[in-house]
């Protein structure tokens, strides 16, 4: 039970750093300079002014004092909106989200001693998820002594890059690791 109550913990806590969206910016009262570099609500440069003056034409203009860049001498602030500013961080983070391609690694497994039609179907298998824009790893799989004949595996994965030799590139040549024996093909790019 205390491992079980460790691990919801590490799992909430995992999932509250991935949903993150930003870094809260110090508004108001929160701001902590004497004089700041003041930014207006269109963009115009006032000049550098003594804090207080500032949190007074923030509020004037029923908005906030945002501190954009606390490390410049003298502290930069612009007076926004600064809920509509999370908001509008977080719909761009959302769309770029969105745009973001998920890069997948398809994996398939076989034998070195694998019979022709198998072969073809696994080929074109790894086809359809070349062309989908996948990556694919293909493992040859040896039980008991396969492995001491591990040429056989390489003959079989040097079979799948030669058919799939005209859409995908090898990213990683076969490598024997353990009982297994891999390779990487991506998909060929365009130029």
């Amino acid at each position: 039970m205390l491992f079980y109550n460790w691990l919801v913990t590490k799992v909430n806590f995992f999932i509250m750093e991935v949903f993150y969206i930003k870094q809260e910016l110090p508004i108001n009262g929160q701001i902590r300079a004497k004089e700041v570099q003041l930014i207006g609500d269109q963009g115009e440069k006032v000049g550098v002014i003594p804090l207080r003056e500032a949190l007074e034409k923030a509020e004037e203009k029923n908005l906030d004092l945002v501190l954009v860049a606390p490390n410049a001498n003298p502290p930069v602030c612009k007076i926004m909106n600064y809920g509509k500013y999370k908001f509008e961080q977080a719909k761009k983070e959302k769309e770029a989200k969105k745009k973001q391609k998920v890069l997948e690694i398809k994996e398939l497994r076989v034998t070195p001693n694998i019979e022709e039609h198998d072969f073809g179907f696994k080929s074109k298998n790894a086809r359809k998820f070349l062309e989908d824009g996948n990556k694919v790893k293909i493992t040859v799989r040896f039980r008991g002594r396969e492995v001491n004949n591990s040429k056989a595996g390489e003959i079989v994965l040097e079979k799948f890059i030669d058919v799939l030799s005209d859409i995908s590139v090898v990213e990683k040549k076969p490598k024997l690791e353990g009982r297994n024996m891999f390779t990487i093909l991506a998909k060929k790019t365009e130029k």
